[in-house]
């Protein structure tokens, strides 16, 4: 009974709908352990068992996500170590570089730092041409010129390429037509940094972080506000978010990860760090991953409140005036609908790592070196490379420096090997 109650104050809030779609996967994965699945069994098999719990619905969703989407694509079984020769870097930054995106065709890469500049996308991918530039200023000169007037700490891109949003420490987000790099709109009314930025997938409606605890919606399209919603106790330090109305959130040393649920107006607390939670990623709409100052990275199921696997000491420790401090995980990746994530701090490399077992497990697949602060890490849209934004600090401050570092953008190559689609991994390509 005990152990009952310890696993149903586990479990979070769901809609009758997530219930239905969690049972169903959950029997389908079953099955595919028992080696029933492929190929698939009759319709008539797999729907009998649960017409009596009326998870009709439930099963052609499940059905269709877990058999017939990427989200079980094993693209880790295909990652070999990449030649440190064949890893491109970008030079033209002057102070560390605090958040990259890649555009959704993956042929551009748009990139910040504390330097205040924006390079607007036009670093190209294929030639490393920096296609255009644009310059900061002076605080309260904001009207004045096209860029920011302080560090910028995020940034975002719409799914269809067309809007980038940038926010900085002046509690501003600008709104950038992404082809042509020229500023269409400002958005004010955070009190403090804007930390955190992420478009929903499919729409031109804008989350934004910030370190005055809150959450805020846009729409960017009509360049208009939305709603604030408020939970945190500290500061918001990462967002993400994907096709769902909802967005997932770091709250910095208040220890907690939360899902907002916007139309519901709702939010369910995660807790299992100990120390600063510094940044988050969703890997899909039913698992996230995020990294902490105390060295742990996290595997998250958004129907537990605990985390589904962590790694604690994930880049190993450091020597800090005779202490042994683990390495602060300063951001992580995740290669959307797949197995596979990365992890960056500055203890010399990025980390890929596997979501094995049902998202129950972490394996640390293979180290990449690479010196610096590691402040933003992005997977292309296709996985076959990665891109680390690096700096001789950290983008959040400057408690240590790193003078060998570059502050540049790194373009690592992922080989895939050129595997036949297997029962142990349907979907994959």
């Amino acid at each position: 009974g005990r152990r009952r109650r310890e696993a149903a104050e586990e479990e979070v809030e769901e809609t009758p709908q997530e219930k239905k779609l969690r049972l169903a996967k959950q029997y389908l994965e079953e099955l595919r352990q028992l080696g029933e699945c492929c190929p698939a069994p009759p319709f008539c098999q797999l729907l009998a068992p649960w017409r009596s719990q009326g998870a009709v619905l439930g099963y052609f969703c499940a059905w269709g996500r877990v058999l017939g989407s990427p989200a079980h694509i094993l693209l880790s079984l295909q990652v070999q170590p990449p030649n440190p020769a064949r890893i491109r870097v970008l030079r033209g930054h002057q102070l560390p570089v605090t958040c990259l995106v890649i555009s959704p065709d993956d042929r551009f890469i748009f990139s910040s730092s504390k330097d205040g500049s924006l390079i607007k996308c036009k670093w190209e991918v294929d030639s490393g041409k920096r296609l255009c530039v644009v310059p900061g200023g002076k605080k309260g000169t904001e009207e004045r010129h096209m860029g920011h007037a302080s560090q910028v700490l995020c940034m975002a891109i719409s799914s269809d390429g067309k809007y980038l949003a940038t926010g900085d420490r002046n509690k501003l987000i600008m709104i950038w037509d992404a082809a042509t790099c020229k500023r269409l709109h400002i958005f004010t009314g955070h009190r403090d940094a804007v930390s955190g930025l992420s478009f929903r997938k499919g729409t031109h409606q804008l989350y934004s972080a910030s370190h005055d605890r809150c959450v805020k919606v846009w729409d960017v399209a009509e360049n208009a506000y939305v709603e604030t919603l408020f939970g945190h106790q500290d500061v918001i330090t990462g967002l993400d978010s994907l096709s769902r109305e909802r967005c997932v959130t770091a709250g910095g040393r208040d220890g907690t990860v939360r899902l907002w649920k916007i139309p519901e107006e709702s939010q369910l607390v995660f807790s299992g760090h100990q120390g600063s939670i510094d940044c988050i990623q969703l890997i899909n709409e039913e698992h996230m991953v995020s990294g902490a100052d105390d060295g742990s990275l996290a595997l998250w199921g958004l129907t537990k409140k605990k985390p589904l696997a962590l790694a604690r000491q994930a880049h190993g420790e450091q020597d800090t005036q005779g202490l042994q401090q683990p390495y602060w995980i300063s951001a992580v990746a995740a290669l959307r609908n797949s197995d596979l994530l990365a992890t960056g701090s500055h203890s010399g490399s990025v980390k890929l790592w596997k979501c094995g077992e049902g998202f129950r497990k972490l394996e640390c697949l293979l180290d990449i070196p690479l010196v610096g602060f590691v402040n933003s890490l992005k997977f292309s849209a296709a996985g076959d490379f990665l891109v680390a934004g690096v700096g001789q600090e950290h983008r959040l401050g400057r408690w240590w420096r790193i003078k060998e570092a570059k502050n540049s953008i790194c373009i690592i190559p992922l080989k895939q090997k050129t595997t036949a689609p297997s029962p142990e991994s349907p979907g994959s390509s």
